[in-house]
């Protein structure tokens, strides 16, 4: 697969270019489903970018709205067989999130609030193991090793460099509760160097973390984890992402969108700022290493 094409991000534009097409024809999705004799779920699934879609559902979409620019059906039929390309994330089986993956992949920015673990993009090796063995004690080893290793291929856009790639590194910012920091994931040890790491990594320039303390009592983020997600492509909508045990939900309606961002801004006000948030964390190393001893 070439490096610039996304299967995951050609899906979500395809799908609202199909969308637009049918909104412009004044169809309902029951509608272009009884023409086609499908379920409706189908052309909703394809229009959200969540499904596979092929060149052949494509022009048979494209019959419907009566679509007479050949130019135009010629690109949406590339999008589709784009679409169906693999990302780098196939290699490794499959994977319950690959659609979360395809969009942080060509994410611009990630804001992310976490209430009980480090974020995953600025996870060690070791803590990464330890949390995700926790997480699904019947994983064999082996589909934990492998969860790990996408894990630390996905922190490439947090570690690339303005001059190696075109897009830059990922511009994150989390803002990750307290109990994240005391919950023991792994040993002493283990957490000691998380917490070295985490430091570490809010000192690049594109990465900013800050700490929820518990004596700020309740607040915005009190109803669980999410993350916002934004592209570089205006044509992208910002999409939020929370994360279920079986399933996902994905969020893109503008008001959504707006009431968790709003959200955002309230735990970043009230959350402690960058250097209040390092001398925290460098205390808290300490006293997992007076734990450890």
């Amino acid at each position: 697969m070439a490096s610039n094409v996304n299967p995951t991000v050609r899906r979500r534009r395809l799908g609202m270019e199909l969308r637009k097409l049918r909104e412009d024809k004044g169809m309902t999705a029951e509608q272009v489903a009884e023409r086609l004799l499908v379920s409706q779920s189908k052309i909703s699934r394809l229009e959200n970018g969540r499904r596979s879609i092929s060149q052949r559902d494509v022009r048979d979409l494209c019959e419907v709205y009566e679509v007479d620019d050949r130019r135009l059906v010629d690109s949406l039929m590339q999008m589709a067989k784009d679409s169906r390309q693999q990302g780098w994330w196939h290699a490794f089986g499959d994977i319950p999130y690959s659609v979360y993956i395809g969009l942080e992949t060509d994410a611009a920015s990630l804001r992310v609030y976490e209430p009980q673990i480090i974020p995953e993009l600025l996870q060690t090796p070791e803590y990464a193991t330890a949390i995700i063995r926790g997480a699904l004690p019947e994983t064999a080893q082996a589909d934990i090793d492998k969860r790990v290793q996408v894990r630390m291929r996905r922190q490439e856009r947090v570690s690339d460099s303005e001059n190696e790639t075109e897009r830059g590194p990922l511009r994150l910012w989390a803002v990750i509760d307290e109990a994240a920091l005391l919950r023991r994931v792994g040993d002493a040890q283990v957490m000691a160097n998380q917490l070295r790491h985490l430091i570490e990594q809010s000192e690049l320039p594109h990465v900013t973390v800050q700490v929820m303390p518990f004596s700020m009592g309740a607040h915005p983020g009190v109803n669980g984890q999410y993350a916002i997600l934004e592209f570089p492509d205006a044509a992208d909508s910002t999409v939020v992402y929370i994360e279920g045990v079986t399933s996902d939900l994905y969020l893109e309606k503008a008001n959504d969108v707006q009431k968790y961002s709003v959200m955002y801004e309230h735990l970043r006000a009230q959350a402690l700022n960058v250097e209040q948030t390092r001398a925290f964390i460098a205390k808290t190393i300490q006293e997992h290493e007076r734990a450890g001893r």
